[in-house]
């Protein structure tokens, strides 16, 4: 349920709005953050117009969660009890859901719950990596050092993100307009070509009888026009699903430049959890095992979860790791060496801290450069499309002659 808090500050009469996504009218003016010095009229939206305030208003995203984690890090480290610190983020955050989930934890959190119980109850906004993290924190008293962690992989996250979706406007331009281009021509040029090159009754390249069914297709059933765009918003939409597949993971792996980006990206998250939870005093089965669930790449939780195993055992962090270098890539063999140098000196934690520290580093100078990484991209996808239509439309033409020379 989606409420409308109207805040008018009585010393100026200047008004503001805020959508809280919540069911009561006191969670509501908790999720608006509303001042001492401030009036609210609360509007229950429902039906159509709460459709449309959801897809026109701000979504949850990783801005929204480095300014909540930010924040109430730096809360808790001032001793500000956690009520009060979630308090403080209502105005932080710009989405109605994290304004109404700061509401509903506050609520939850009165009533007894933990703050990590509180929390779970919204897995969307807290997946199971980021939820295991919390409640290592605050089994370990470190809850300030986790949210304060997490908002900085938050920030990182985001920054990346933009970068992304900077460089991946112009494919996308690319791709949709090579769609519009297909749709225009399969009711214009297609028809007509098609008709000249029946006349000669002779075998069509594949390309083209690709290229003819989409126009009689097209042509016979018109509102399919449209199912190129619905796919892509489905893509799109639910690019969080198709990624988290394996053999979607491996292809991006195999990528030349997206495939190094990934490795370092997991890698960093990977060894900057395992570094905190063991500088937390977490055991190193558990530390492992949350690290495992922290780990959004496959290859790396897969990992992490066979050190545990072998740490089960009684063997050491050095012989795990080299048991199980395949999963690290190119880099297993200066890890290896790195983990061998940490079990020597017992300067384990700060070796892991070291690690994360170079995987972050080496992910931001990619990201700077990550738009000039994404240029070949665009001109194979381009390429491939321009030389698609070319094949397709200008591949007949190389056997007419044949079929002329035939008929004369």
């Amino acid at each position: 349920m989606l409420k409308k808090v109207k805040i008018t500050n009585v010393h100026t009469g200047k008004s503001a709005e805020a959508l809280v996504d919540t069911d009561t009218d006191d969670k509501a003016l908790l999720g608006a953050g509303v001042a001492t010095n401030e009036t609210t009229t609360i509007q229950t939206i429902t039906g159509i117009d709460e459709t449309l305030h959801r897809l026109t208003s701000p979504k949850p995203d990783t801005d929204d969660s480095a300014a909540f984690f930010s924040g109430l890090a730096r809360c808790l480290e001032r001793n500000i009890s956690i009520t009060k610190g979630l308090m403080l983020q209502t105005n932080r955050v710009k989405s109605a859901t994290y304004k109404g989930m700061i509401a509903e934890v506050i609520a939850g959190i009165a009533t007894g719950d933990k703050f990590s119980d509180a929390i779970a109850k919204y897995p969307k906004l807290f997946p199971d990596d980021m939820l295991s993290l919390i409640i290592a924190g605050e089994e370990a008293g470190q809850l300030a050092k986790v949210c304060k962690r997490i908002a900085v992989s938050q920030k990182k996250s985001s920054k990346v993100i933009k970068k992304l979706k900077g460089g991946l406007i112009y494919p996308a331009v690319v791709i949709v307009l090579g769609v519009v281009v297909v749709i225009v021509m399969s009711f214009t040029l297609v028809p007509a070509m098609a008709k000249l090159f029946a006349s000669f009754k002779t075998e069509l390249p594949l390309g083209t009888k690709i290229l003819i069914g989409l126009s009689d297709l097209f042509i016979h059933k018109p509102y399919m026009a449209i199912a190129p765009f619905i796919g892509l918003y489905f893509f799109f939409s639910n690019w969080g699903k198709i990624s988290s597949l394996r053999p979607v993971q491996d292809l991006f792996l195999k990528l030349p430049a997206i495939g190094v980006i990934v490795r370092k990206s997991a890698a960093a998250t990977g060894f900057r959890t395992l570094a905190m939870l063991t500088e937390s005093n977490v055991r190193l089965s558990s530390a492992l095992d949350i690290t495992a669930k922290a780990s959004w790449h496959y290859h790396y939780k897969e990992l992490f979860i066979r050190l545990r195993e072998h740490i089960g055992v009684g063997r050491t962090l050095h012989e795990a790791f080299l048991m199980e270098a395949h999963w690290l890539g190119p880099d297993a063999r200066s890890l290896c060496g790195l983990i061998e140098l940490a079990s020597e000196t017992g300067s384990g934690t700060e070796m892991l801290s070291e690690i994360a520290d170079d995987y972050e580093e080496e992910l931001d100078n990619l990201a700077a450069t990550l738009d000039k990484m994404i240029e070949p991209l665009t001109m194979l996808i381009l390429g491939v499309m321009v030389g698609f239509l070319i094949y397709a439309i200008y591949g007949p033409m190389f056997s007419l002659g044949d079929v002329i020379l035939k008929k004369k």
